[in-house]
Parts: structure tokens; C-alpha cells; sequence
């Protein structure tokens, strides 16, 4: 999977946001201080809009401000927002059907995929915001993808059994080591 430029234009902006003591800014500004082009940021304002991140103010005080609390919204919320559902391969994810690749029962490679997709989510989902603006972040990883000679590869059936289930799965603090259960 790519962040792309207007994700990472758009987590430029936000960041403007979460730092704005009043919590509007106009995009022309947010554009001009983050060197993106004021089209583009309007096209990311009408996203992060949409995605309802941010509320776009009319008027000679108008702008952005944030309409959620920056502790609350994750970096795969924003990455959704801008560039649609993240994907590391088509095989791991589900087809247009709902189901599973057709040959992921017998493709060895299908597990791989599978856990980088659920790593990445993951990942993505462990840090907000608010903690990458203060430099907080802390991201964790599951430890079954941290541990060489750990449980092995995961099937993408039992990633989603496991995550239908809401079962607690373990992570690793990246920072420290530490294991840290969900």
C-alpha cells in the first residue's frame, strides 16, 4: 500500500487543525503553509469533509475545523478518508462478491498477505492523531508478527474469526518492547 501525496497532504493539514488554538483556519492558509496546491486542498477539505473529520465554514471567517476529537481519530480513518480502504494485495482482501480470493485455501501466499493486510490495519489503528501531533505516537504490533519462530503464519479464515470475535489479540510496543494486552 502507498500513503499518497494527497494523504499526506491531507495529514498536514489536519495537523494544522489539531495545532490551531482557535480551530478554524482557512484552506487557502492551510494550503500555503504546507506547500499544497490550494486546488488540491480543496479536494482533500471536501474528503476529510465528507468522511465527517472536518467541517467546511462558509463565509470571510470561514475555513476548516476539526468536527471530531483528534484523540479519537485514528491515522487508517484518515487514510480511508483520502485514498478509500487500504489494501497491501487484492488477494487479501475480499472480492466484490464479499467472499475470500478463490484460491486462498491452497495458496500458500494468501496467509502473508492476509497478516500484512491485518498488520497494517493494525498498526494504522493504534495511533491517533492527537498522539502523532504531541510526538506520543506509540504504535503497536500484534505479537504474533513480531515474534520469529512465534505461531507462524495466521490463515486470512482464522484473521477474521479472530477479529469477528473481538477476541483480545496481544501487541508489542514498538517503543519499548513491552507487551501489551488488548
Amino acid at each position: 500500500m502507498d500513503i499518497s501525496r494527497k494523504t499526506d497532504y491531507a495529514l498536514r493539514m489536519l495537523t494544522d487543525l489539531v495545532r490551531t488554538p482557535s480551530g478554524v483556519i482557512s484552506v487557502r492558509s492551510a494550503a500555503d503553509g504546507n506547500g499544497v496546491p490550494y486546488s488540491f486542498a480543496r479536494s482533500i477539505q471536501h474528503d476529510l469533509s465528507r468522511a465527517g473529520i472536518i467541517e467546511s465554514l462558509r463565509g470571510s471567517r470561514g475555513g476548516m475545523r476539526l468536527m471530531v476529537d483528534p484523540a479519537s481519530v485514528t491515522l487508517l480513518q484518515v487514510v480511508e478518508a483520502v485514498q478509500g480502504p487500504s489494501s497491501v494485495s487484492a488477494c487479501a482482501t475480499s472480492g466484490p462478491d464479499g467472499g475470500v480470493c478463490p484460491r486462498a485455501a491452497s495458496c500458500c501466499y494468501n496467509p502473508i498477505w492476509a497478516g500484512a493486510q491485518e498488520l497494517l490495519g493494525s498498526y494504522l489503528s493504534s495511533v491517533t492523531l492527537a498522539q502523532v501531533v504531541a510526538g506520543e505516537a506509540r504504535p503497536v504490533v500484534e505479537e504474533r508478527f513480531t515474534r520469529p519462530g512465534g505461531s507462524g503464519c495466521v490463515s486470512s479464515v482464522a484473521l477474521r474469526d479472530a477479529r469477528a470475535q473481538g477476541a483480545p489479540l496481544p501487541t508489542i510496543d514498538l517503543e519499548t518492547a513491552d507487551v501489551v494486552r488488548v
